[in-house]
């Protein structure tokens, strides 16, 4: 991998990391501390490497330097030094308070920690799975806002304020006791959810398809379902639901990273260990008298492993999205649902639906509007496929609704040559 793939790569998987251990080592009083480490980490990458070239071992420099930074900022804060440092709760007696300590055990267990930790009811619900995605899995603010469908600004004001408030509370970097446990799990599922939807389909502008974000998303929920406290029916419902959408992943692009849509798959692409162990944890999720939403999602994902289109598959299909929107209503699964009534037979009532969601701010719901209205009237398909080319910001979502275009067009010509040929 070359550097300008490897730099971005390796802040993708690594800065969440080192952000995270250092959070805990510092304490919730000086986030701004670890984040700002962990980007000069990554800073001074990307100038030495640009003159001197990679390193033997990129993961292990970007620690040491990590670790040598910490060092150093204790030493230029001598008032930090000589009045907090010594008041940390994570400096083991007997040992300097500068030693980090990033090995893969530490690791795992500061990030789920600090996930724990974050996600405490005196901050609002919506400000704990910002600042998780944040602080332990390196979003951008963008990233965040797009999944609240919300403004930069929000996002930055909410997250400010939560910080703030974990200050006040001094809420410490550890496991809650078991009862709280339970009350957090919750948002900690939604924060790997969105996690693992950001990288299933990224509102990243260059890749369509981030599958450092995915793997991440289920190596932390199955670190859940190995905890006693933590192994609930919702957990294994969710790694199921992962599980399912990644046997997928090497058929839903081309060589050209262009998307390549459910329907024009190649089965044999898809990963046939992924779907059982899918399925596996399915089974273990049917424990228990609940249903989670991960439960529904799961199934439906399961029914997409089925490739061939019968009337059972969508109407399971379509049953499991009713039920989804009465226990937990989303706009984009209900869009979602509109495309399972299509299949399942009923294309005209579809149109119908989608049309009254109107999520004219969305390229998806455009783009789903298109399809709906090919053959059906192409001459609005075209326009909703143009409005949707103009609110898509992945290169990839672009090519794709220009080639839909195109597609489009081309048949209102065929069209046209018809009607002309009849009337000559």
């Amino acid at each position: 991998m070359e550097q300008k793939e490897l730099i971005p790569h390796l802040f993708r998987t690594e800065y969440r990391k080192i952000t995270a251990v250092l959070c805990k080592h510092f304490g919730i009083d000086h986030i701004e501390v670890a984040e700002d480490i962990a980007s000069d980490t990554f800073l001074m990458a990307t100038e030495t490497w640009g003159l001197k070239g990679l390193p033997a071992n990129p993961t292990g420099w970007l620690y040491i330097v990590a670790k040598n930074k910490t060092k150093d900022y204790f030493k230029r804060h001598a008032i930090f030094k000589n009045k907090i440092a010594q008041q940390l709760k994570y400096t083991t007696p007997g040992t300097d308070e500068t030693e980090i300590d990033l090995s893969e055990k530490n690791i795992t267990d500061s990030q789920l920690q600090m996930m724990f930790a974050i996600c405490n009811p005196a901050i609002s619900v919506e400000a704990q799975i910002g600042l998780s995605l944040r602080i332990l899995c390196g979003f951008g603010i963008d990233e965040i806002a797009n999944a609240f469908l919300t403004n930069k600004e929000t996002i930055k004001k909410r997250l400010l304020r939560a910080k703030e408030t974990l200050r006040k509370e001094k809420v410490k970097i550890e496991f809650p006791n078991n009862n709280e446990i339970g009350n957090r799990l919750d948002t900690v599922l939604t924060t790997l959810y969105l996690l693992f939807t950001e990288g299933y389909y990224s509102s990243n502008y260059d890749k369509i398809i981030r599958k450092d974000l995915c793997l991440e998303a289920i190596r932390l929920t199955y670190l859940l379902i190995e905890n006693k406290d933590t192994n609930e029916p919702k957990v294994n419902a969710l790694l199921s639901l992962m599980c399912f959408h990644s046997s997928r992943f090497e058929a839903r692009t081309n060589n050209n990273e262009e998307i390549i849509l459910y329907q024009d798959q190649n089965e044999t692409l898809w990963n046939k260990e992924l779907i059982s162990k899918g399925e596996y944890y399915l089974n273990l999720a049917s424990k228990g008298f609940s249903i989670s939403k991960y439960h529904l999602e799961a199934g439906i994902a399961y029914w997409h492993t089925i490739k061939t289109d019968t009337e059972e598959k969508w109407k399971n299909i379509l049953h499991l999205y009713n039920q989804l929107l009465q226990l937990e209503y989303s706009p984009i699964a209900a869009l979602n649902r509109t495309y399972a009534l299509s299949k399942a037979g009923n294309k005209t009532e579809s149109i119908i639906e989608a049309e009254k969601l109107n999520l004219t701010g969305n390229h998806l719901y455009h783009s789903l509007l298109g399809n709906l209205y090919t053959d059906i009237d192409n001459e609005k398909s075209i326009l909703h496929y143009k409005t949707a080319l103009t609110l898509a910001k992945s290169a990839t979502d672009k090519a794709f609704i220009l080639n839909k275009i195109l597609n489009c067009e081309k048949k209102k010509a065929e069209e046209r040559t018809i009607i002309s040929n009849r009337k000559g």
